[in-house]
């Protein structure tokens, strides 16, 4: 009798990313995996690492920073680099600030997000890429939402999201002209829950940061936190306040807001997903809100 073998949805999401890097890897010349030592762009390491050891990556680690990060992620991020043993590019926002005399934004939460666009437009022409693989979810925000596996991009590495190619079955058409170039989402179809129960299946290390603990806090507007650092603009009524949060999500330490918890291991994290009725992005980052079409606005330039 034949036996039948049947994957659970973990096993099918991770085959799915497993297939799409490897055909990253047979499609395209130079690719890159963009690393920032946040959960999502981990979890895709460990995916590389599924889809392509005992070899090595076929593509470098490369992070935009921003020079806002926050200091346990950039530890992580090199610590883990040393012990896969694979090569880390990282390019400053900075320098391109200098370089291309770009206004830093002004105001209480100065992010430099917006910037990093120039920053990665600059790494992809400096080292040709043609396809940079990346950790959006389409469950994150209305704009990732409506973005292709496969999202092309002109040579401009502008996104126009009226022209993406359909995606039937599991066919990816990686075919671009000379100066375009594809941003690749392998865990686009999970949810930050998938990403948590695949995180603890995994016994994937994570940064401190996304677990509970005692922080300096801004309480403005008498109801948001925001972690106090050298980058936020302080203010004469704002409140500094010590309490106990987490992190959703890990992006500059000017836009991205922490959540009171007490989760201090995965499965607490997971039962605080469960209960939450807002993505990550919509409950910490400031950089989203800053119109309806905020994400949307910064792809469509070149964002990742």
């Amino acid at each position: 009798m034949e036996k039948k073998y049947y994957l659970d949805y973990l096993d099918q999401l991770e085959s799915e990313a497993i297939h799409v890097m490897r055909e990253v890897a047979g499609q395209f010349e130079r690719p890159a995996l963009l690393f920032s030592g946040g959960k999502d762009s981990i979890t895709l390491v460990r995916l590389a690492e599924k889809a392509f050891r005992p070899g090595k990556f076929p593509f470098p680690l490369v992070h935009i920073d921003t020079g806002h990060n926050f200091p346990e992620a950039i530890e992580y991020r090199d610590r883990l680099v040393k012990n896969l043993n694979e090569r880390l590019i990282v390019r400053y926002v900075e320098d391109t600030i200098k370089k291309k005399n770009l206004v830093e934004p002004k105001g209480k939460f100065p992010s430099r997000n917006a910037l990093q666009t120039y920053t990665l437009l600059d790494t992809i022409e400096e080292f040709e890429f043609d396809a940079c693989i990346g950790g959006a979810r389409r469950d994150e925000e209305k704009a990732r939402a409506k973005e292709r596996i496969f999202s092309i991009r002109d040579e401009f590495g502008q996104w126009d999201p009226k022209k993406q190619r359909p995606e039937l079955w599991n066919i990816y058409n990686g075919k671009i002209s000379k100066g375009e170039n594809v941003r690749v989402f392998p865990i686009s179809n999970w949810t930050e829950l998938d990403v948590w129960n695949y995180i603890k299946r995994e016994k994937i290390e994570l940064p401190s940061i996304y677990f509970s603990h005692n922080r300096k806090c801004i309480l403005y507007n008498n109801k948001h936190l925001m972690s106090v650092s050298e980058f936020v603009k302080l203010d004469s009524e704002d409140i500094i306040v010590e309490k106990r949060v987490r992190f959703r999500t890990v992006g500059d330490m000017t836009c991205t807001a922490p959540v009171e918890s007490d989760a201090t291991t995965i499965d607490d994290i997971i039962e605080d997903i469960k209960i939450s009725k807002i993505s990550e992005r919509g409950a910490t980052r400031i950089d989203d809100k800053t119109s309806d079409a905020a994400m949307e606005d910064r792809k469509k330039g070149g964002y990742f």
